[in-house]
């Protein structure tokens, strides 16, 4: 499949509140990785699409799940959604030598973000 969604990561407003609820409520392994901006939780959930939980980075927002599309040349799929419309929420950034990502606004208000695995 061409551009499968490959991870999920849920923005919260209590990150241990919702470790606790997912922790308890799914057979999926929690495991904390230190970041500089704090910590970032990763799930794994055995087969399937994996992802992570961190503290809602926008102040005052819901906590949200945010669904990771896979691209080839993440700068041109984030020039190419702005092209079409889209709002970027942040542009390509580096995440701890594994790969890359942007975050969009879709043109109905749909966040997504944009994933490129190094290697």
């Amino acid at each position: 499949m061409a551009n499968p969604f490959v991870h999920v990561e849920l923005n919260t407003t209590d990150i241990a509140a919702a470790k606790s609820f997912y922790g308890k409520l799914f057979d999926w392994t929690l495991e904390d990785v230190p970041m500089p901006s704090g910590s970032y939780t990763m799930i794994k959930v055995g087969t399937g699409t994996g992802g992570g939980m961190m503290k809602h980075p926008v102040p005052g927002a819901p906590s949200a799940w945010l669904a990771y599309v896979e691209v080839a040349d993440i700068a041109a799929a984030t020039q190419k959604a702005k092209a079409l419309g889209a709002k970027v929420m942040q542009d390509v950034t580096e995440v701890m030598g594994s790969g890359w990502l942007s975050i969009i606004i879709d043109p109905t208000g749909a966040a997504v973000g944009l994933w490129k695995a190094k290697g």
